[in-house]
């Protein structure tokens, strides 16, 4: 190939190199362009594979979960009478756990609950703050009122915490205090949790370090 030498004055290769310059900016918003146009298809492509895929793997979680559920039904129900006939008292629980007689397998399985209260557990709030007002008369009494509040603190949607109750239960029987008592009684009978999303949990025991293993039920978890 025969290279050919041109001429050309300072004012004619400023020209040519902004002629250059602009050719190259051009094929370059023209390849950029053209990178949006496949990256765009390739999305669009890619989604329409996936998502009809992820929607039936999906339905089959869904499926197997309700089937899962409905097996362990029977025996939920036979525990509840196991339950009441050796405690005198209904099975008052949300979650349940089964693992097999090798203990190489367990399942949980529940409902996660919304806690909820009738508004009659403000009436068992006052007595509480009502008995509670006369004792800070001491660093020791103090301290208990405080711990107290802090108990009957509500949560950011105003809501009394159901774990907390359970230990302002304890401190009002270990204090004895007929008003304390019948205060927490009374925010007790006002609780109606609301039932929300139901969970589920498949463990296998490592044969090796005898260790849970996690089965991933969730997109997230494998």
């Amino acid at each position: 190939m025969e290279k050919t030498t041109v001429k050309m004055s300072a004012e004619e290769l400023a020209e040519y190199q902004a002629f250059k310059a602009a050719q190259e900016k051009k094929k370059a918003e023209e390849r950029r362009k053209q990178q949006r146009i496949d990256y765009t298809k390739m999305v669009d492509d890619e989604l329409a594979a996936a998502i009809p895929e992820l929607m039936g793997l999906s339905d089959e979680i869904k499926t197997v979960k309700e089937k899962v559920f409905e097996n362990f039904k029977t025996i939920i129900e036979l525990k509840g009478e196991m339950f009441k006939e050796s405690k005198g008292e209904a099975l008052d629980v949300d979650s349940h756990q089964f693992t097999n007689t090798a203990g190489t397998m367990r399942l949980r399985l529940g409902q996660y609950m919304l806690d909820n209260y009738l508004d009659t557990a403000e009436d068992g709030v006052k007595m509480i703050q009502e008995y509670i007002s006369g004792l800070a008369t001491d660093e020791k009494t103090q301290a208990l009122v405080k711990m107290v509040l802090k108990l009957l603190a509500k949560d950011a949607k105003g809501t009394l915490k159901a774990q907390r109750i359970l230990q302002l239960r304890k401190i009002a029987d270990e204090s004895g205090a007929e008003m304390f008592i019948e205060g927490v009684r009374i925010i007790e009978e006002a609780y109606r949790p609301i039932p929300t999303r139901t969970f589920l949990r498949a463990d296998i025991k490592d044969e090796k370090t005898g260790a849970w293993m996690a089965i991933p039920l969730g997109m997230t978890e494998s």
